[in-house]
Order: C-alpha cells, then sequence, then structure tokens
C-alpha cells in the first residue's frame, strides 16, 4: 500500500522572509512507526529552517542507516539528500563539503550509526571540526533491526525482553566535547521549545555541531525498565540553561527570567542567549561541561541544553584554505593549472 502526502494548506499560514510557509520545508510522509521521537526531531529540524528562511536547495541532509537515517526522506524534501552506507555518512559529507562550502550541511544519523559502526568516522570528523551540523537520534536500539541494544544503552537498563545491558554506555557529548568539537549540545525530542532554538543555533554556527536528540523507540525500547523511554527521559532530564537564539537582524528585547544570563555572538553575527539555572555552568568552559555531564549521569540524570560553544575557533575550510567557489562554478584552467603546478608542488617537497 502506498500512501500520498497531503498538499492541502490553509492560505493563510505565515510566510518567512523567502515567502515561504511551513509546508514548503517538510519531506515525504513518514513511515516510521507512530509516536517515535524521529519525526519528532524532523518536525524541529523543519521548523528552525523555516523560521531561518533557509532556502531548501542550499541545504544537504546526510545520513547513513537505521531508522533515524530514514528520516531525512521525511523533512525538507527540495533539499540535496544523500543516503550513505551505514556509519559512513561523515566522508561523504566531507566530500561534499569540500567540492561546495557553501551548502548548509545536516547530517542525521542514529545511535548505531555513530556509537558502532561508524565511530572511526565519527571521531575524525569531529577532530577535523568540518562545518556541519551533525544529530544523533538517540533511542538506544537498533529499532530497525528488531531492537538489539546500542552501544549509548545505560549499563543496568533492560531490554525489552528482560535482559540487562552489562556494557557501560558511550556518551557522544562526551565525546564530541574531547575530539574538540565546537558546539555541543544535547535535548529531548519531546522538548520542542528547547531543540528548535538549539538546532537554529547549530545550523548557524561555523564550524561542527553536535547536538544528542534523546529519541524514545516507541516498539522496542518505550518499557519501565529502560533509560531511553518517553516516561524516564521526561522525569530524568535537568535542563543546565535556557537557550534562546536570536537572529541577528532583530532586535533583542527578551525579558530576562531569575538567574544569570548570558550572550554568545555568533560568526555570522547572530546572537545564542543563555539564562543559567541554578545548576548552570559557564558554556564556554569545555572541562566544565565535561564535569556537568559527568556529576548529573552519576545522579541517573540526563542534562540537556547547550553544553559548550565556542565560536572563535577555526573550522576545517579555515585550515585548508579551500575556495569559497565550488568547483563545479570553476573553469578547467583553474582546476587544471598544468604541469608547471604540479612541478612546483613537487619541488617544494624537496
Amino acid at each position: 500500500m502506498s500512501y500520498l502526502k497531503s498538499k492541502f494548506h490553509h492560505p493563510n499560514l505565515a510566510r518567512n522572509e523567502l515567502g515561504l510557509t511551513y509546508r514548503d520545508y517538510e519531506g515525504s510522509l513518514s513511515t516510521l512507526c507512530a509516536g517515535c521521537g524521529h519525526d519528532a526531531v524532523g518536525a524541529a529540524l523543519v521548523q528552525a529552517c523555516f523560521e531561518l528562511s533557509i532556502e531548501p536547495h542550499k541545504v544537504a541532509k546526510l545520513s547513513g542507516i537505521g531508522c533515524s537515517s530514514k528520516a531525512p526522506t521525511y523533512f525538507l524534501g527540495k533539499s540535496h539528500g544523500f543516503n550513505t552506507v551505514h556509519g559512513r555518512m561523515p566522508s561523504v559529507a566531507t566530500g561534499a563539503s569540500m567540492a561546495n562550502r557553501s551548502l548548509k550541511y545536516i547530517g542525521m544519523s542514529g545511535d548505531g550509526d555513530t556509537a558502532s559502526i561508524g565511530m572511526g568516522q565519527f571521531a575524525h570528523v569531529v577532530r577535523r571540526r568540518l562545518n556541519m551540523t551533525y544529530v544523533v537520534a538517540n533511542n538506544g536500539v537498533y529499532g530497525l533491526t528488531k531492537g538489539q541494544t546500542a552501544a549509548t544503552a545505560d549499563k543496568g537498563s533492560k531490554t525489552k525482553k528482560g535482559e540487562e545491558i552489562m556494557w557501560g554506555a558511550i556518551d557522544l557529548p562526551t565525546m564530541a566535547l574531547q575530539l574538540g568539537a565546537t558546539f555541543v549540545a544535547r535535548s529531548f525530542s519531546g522538548d520542542k521549545e528547547q531543540l528548535v532554538p538549539l538546532l537554529k543555533a547549530a545550523i548557524c554556527h561555523e564550524g561542527f555541531a553536535f547536538i544528542d536528540i534523546m529519541s524514545p523507540c516507541v516498539t522496542f525500547n518505550n518499557h519501565a525498565t529502560s533509560t531511553r523511554s518517553y516516561d524516564y527521559v521526561r522525569e530524568h532530564v535537568e535542563e543546565g540553561n535556557i537557550t534562546d537564539f536570536v537572529p541577528s537582524q532583530e532586535e533583542i528585547t527578551t525579558s530576562y527570567p531569575e538567574g544569570e544570563s548570558k550572550d554568545i555572538c555568533l560568526h555570522d553575527g547572530s546572537i545564542l542567549r543563555l539564562h543559567k539555572g541554578i545548576n548552570g555552568f559557564d558554556p564556554q568552559d569545555r572541562f566544565a561541561a565535561i564535569n556537568a555531564i559527568e556529576q548529573h549521569r552519576a545522579k541517573g540524570e540526563i542534562l540537556t541544553g547547550l553544553l559548550y560553544c565556542d565560536p572563535t575557533l577555526r573550522d576545517m575550510h579555515d585550515f585548508l584554505g579551500t575556495t569559497d567557489t565550488p568547483l563545479n562554478s570553476l573553469d578547467e584552467k583553474t582546476l587544471c593549472p598544468g604541469n608547471h603546478a604540479l612541478d612546483g608542488i613537487n619541488n617544494s617537497f624537496r
């Protein structure tokens, strides 16, 4: 049986600066399980791109294998897309970015795709600070192959069949911090109010932006003994800060709740505004972020919000001095300067 998504929408839908509506950023009809957190992640990406007035054809979305990697089909249907081999999304994203750095790159991955088979690729794309937004929809299981536990499942939690997890969990935000990511955050698919500003900030960040999103699997990991179920995550989420993203062209008039606040100016001049809670920490201190993650994990809590951001560090293109012009726009003489250029390179090594 096949399904078609209705194109009908209200004629007075809100439009962004490009004259586009929210519906212009949607994708195909989702075939994920009803209630899957991944659909909420896709909806948040649609909302973020709509509010940022990003031209859909200037986005490239890439993924690997798994339920999470099916999700890009269901958002940004007018953008470029590439579904890679399992765990190999980072290398394809790197090649595409080297060929055309003018696009916005959004990588959509899962815990199995990133924390197991793709771990090597994940480590190096973080270390090289590729300019992209890397999203992991983390549900702790391999949903596409019927619920085997993933490397992010917590030790001591149980599978749907009652088997206890005996191995410690890999914490991806901690790894990203240790490997040099310049933007690291964690959120919950059921918290759109927090997730959308974080995605907007990540997309506008010039450098490697990583977001780990708790995205419960309603079919295989939403039971009473799971630490990735909707109920468990809702009860154990600890918000490290309240985040808002303010585009540079808008006047900053937000009123402040109680507690300390801090504005971080991103490369494009946009402002990432943080309101610290009682247990807040400096989001520009990498070590403080790692300590906060570990402290909350020891208490059985999941720390969410912006964990770290440094807009001053260079990205991969800055290090390599790549051209701003997409390679398909360069003429043959520029792309192939001739033997004298090759001789010059060879002589430089002698």
